[in-house]
């Protein structure tokens, strides 16, 4: 069974959910972030290279929201935190401004440089990595 809440804090102790299947986690601490079977979408882009969509993501923490220019357009979003180091893993998409966006709303995005894969793998950045704007190429 997959365990998919979000981190709670209770009297100053921080409660982290550890998930079951394949795990995408934290590259510095291997918190555990997201599983497999909630990815959205593997074709979009950040300053590092790849970085995937995800439905859920947990022992996240988010940062304080801002409005950026992105590939796609015009996206309010907030960075999302690692619980467990405090590293900074990707962004939530918060409001989309055009119509055909809005299915990115509520769902986050991990950069793959930032994250270890189901197998333990780390992604590493390439030198034809695609360096413009933080969103999908074709979503």
């Amino acid at each position: 069974m997959r365990e998919n809440k979000v981190c709670t804090r209770k009297m100053g102790r921080l409660f982290v959910v550890n998930l079951e299947g394949k795990i995408y986690s934290c590259k510095h601490c291997k918190t555990h972030l997201a599983v497999y079977e909630d990815i959205i979408s593997k074709s979009f882009h950040c300053r590092h290279g790849k970085a995937y969509l995800f439905n859920k993501v947990v022992n996240v923490s988010m940062g304080e929201n801002e409005d950026r220019m992105m590939m796609t357009g015009l996206h309010t979003v907030a960075d999302i935190f690692c619980v467990g180091c405090g590293s900074i893993v990707g962004w939530r998409y918060e409001m989309a401004h055009e119509k055909s966006q809005k299915y990115k709303e509520g769902k986050s995005v991990l950069e793959r440089f930032k994250i270890s894969g189901p197998d333990g793998s780390n992604y590493w950045i390439s030198h034809g990595t695609h360096v413009g704007g933080s969103d999908a190429d074709d979503a």
